[in-house]
């Protein structure tokens, strides 16, 4: 294209191959969740192998997102894109031939590989696709749409295939999703012209990977062992250490992988901790209802599902409100009071969410709200606020600071619910005592992650004021 489109309908062939990216990442996790009681029969796996099944990927993924949007930069990030699409395309058809845990553990590895070089690129391509604002974030919000809807059908599509088919085939759905996904982009978007000519920064790849990687990996240990254990607190420990060692690398390098001066600008800090916020709330409210639900309530897995029903409505059809909303609050005010909602919508649940019912789905309702607002506008300020031939690693640094954050979501609800919960918390029969002392877990580990939360968005808030006075001083006469 040489020019850009006016219209969301001009770009219609892109976005249908961006939007198949988008659709394979939310698919991809939620659909398999449904198999691993077959797939642990099938394949005689532990709970442990099991759970790797899962693991594996979003570790990969995780772990290769910055390394693989700073080589977007760099070889474009359509032709890096394509060639993720390939990748996955190959690693879904070699579920086939899987015949034990430990090939299929290698085949989601892979698979979260090809994720981690097409994802982050979605974002990027279609920020490049469109010149003006208002497009971008509707662009984003259809994008994000089309994924959500892939999250919330996964389940009940998994289940409705297994009655049908052998669980392999639930992997062999993102064959032609990356087939689509592959001919929209290839069709649909222009090579690349602008590239980051800088010489790679090896190492300071490798100290982000791992940091990333042992990031992602102690919150898994924190469940797996328990806090008594020494492994989640070296492997936390580890992953600290590797975080200064790379920011000391990246404030000494040449060349670094990211330059920390490019992270520090307004639009990209404030855009990142939104982004952070949001993740961090997201993955420890779904995990706090999941288990109050079932475990404290005495929910059936189907009706625990249709209790989180309000979030499912408000994620699939607000995309049509939360354009108009933007357009009426502008962007710095819309992502700043989408994330005030992410924050009361956790503090509903730590203050309320004992009584009953309604104040849960209340607190539902709020934060699948500002994660819509936040979705469709964060990305774009971090990408505003960095030079064109860096948009890949900055979409990649939005993915990663929400992959993160989620798992530390996670790691603070478990971590909470491990120190104040005596006994087997997975075992029926609870005592009084133990009821009690869940409720008293949930309760504190919900307000340390309102607390959490509501800091990074009043961090968040002070950095966009800082983009918000320099713009107002170049603008000034």
């Amino acid at each position: 294209m040489s020019t850009s489109p006016r219209s969301l309908r001009e770009a219609w062939i892109a976005l249908a191959g961006l939007s198949a990216v988008f659709l394979f990442e939310m698919l991809d996790n939620s659909i398999l969740t449904v198999a691993l009681p077959t797939i642990g029969r099938d394949l005689d796996a532990s709970t442990t192998a099991l759970q790797w099944v899962s693991n594996s990927y979003a570790v990969v993924f995780g772990g290769l997102m910055l390394v693989f949007g700073a080589v977007a930069d760099r070889f474009g990030r359509r032709r890096v894109m394509l060639v993720g699409l390939a990748l996955l395309g190959v690693a879904s058809l070699a579920t086939v031939f899987v015949s034990s845990v430990a090939a299929l553990i290698a085949v989601r590895s892979v698979m979260g590989v090809a994720a981690a070089m097409t994802t982050p690129g979605s974002i990027a391509l279609a920020f490049r696709l469109f010149s003006g604002d208002d497009l971008r974030v509707r662009a984003m919000t259809l994008i994000s749409t089309v994924g959500l809807v892939g999250l919330a059908v996964g389940p009940p599509l998994g289940g409705l295939v297994l009655t049908v088919a052998p669980w392999q085939a639930l992997l062999l759905v993102n064959v032609p999703i990356a087939a689509l996904a592959f001919a929209g982009i290839a069709r649909g978007i222009a090579p690349d012209t602008e590239f980051h000519h800088a010489p790679a920064d090896v190492v300071g790849g490798l100290l982000g990977t791992v940091a990333i990687v042992l990031t992602l990996l102690a919150p898994t240990f924190f469940v797996e062992s328990g806090s008594g254990s020494w492994i989640p607190w070296a492997t936390a420990v580890a992953a600290v250490l590797a975080a200064v060692l790379y920011v000391v690398r990246a404030r000494t390098a040449r060349h670094p992988l990211l330059d920390l001066a490019l992270v520090a600008r307004p639009l990209v800090a404030s855009g990142l901790a939104y982004k952070a916020a949001t993740g961090l709330a997201a993955a420890g409210l779904t995990y706090l209802v999941t288990l109050q639900l079932q475990l404290d309530w005495g929910w059936s897995p189907a009706l625990a599902a249709a209790g989180m029903l309000p979030q499912v409505v408000v994620l699939i059809a607000s995309g049509p409100v939360v354009n108009r909303f933007v357009r009426w609050a502008g962007l710095n005010r819309a992502v700043l009071l989408g994330s005030i909602g992410v924050v009361a919508g956790l503090a509903v649940y730590a203050l309320l969410g004992r009584l009953g019912y309604p104040p849960v789905a209340l607190a539902l309702v709020l934060v699948a709200i500002g994660i819509r607002v936040v979705g469709a506008v964060a990305g774009v300020n971090v990408l505003k606020g960095l030079p064109e031939n860096r948009t890949s690693i900055g979409a990649a640094l939005v993915d990663t600071a929400s992959q993160v954050t989620s798992a530390a979501g996670v790691a603070v609800s478990g971590t909470v619910l491990a120190w104040l919960f005596a006994g087997s918390i997975a075992q029926p029969g609870w005592t009084a005592a133990q009821t009690a002392q869940f409720e008293r877990a949930v309760t504190a580990g919900s307000l340390l992650l309102t607390a959490m939360a509501a800091a990074l968005v009043a961090w968040a808030g002070v950095r966009m004021r800082g983009a918000a006075s320099a713009d107002a001083l170049v603008h000034s006469p």
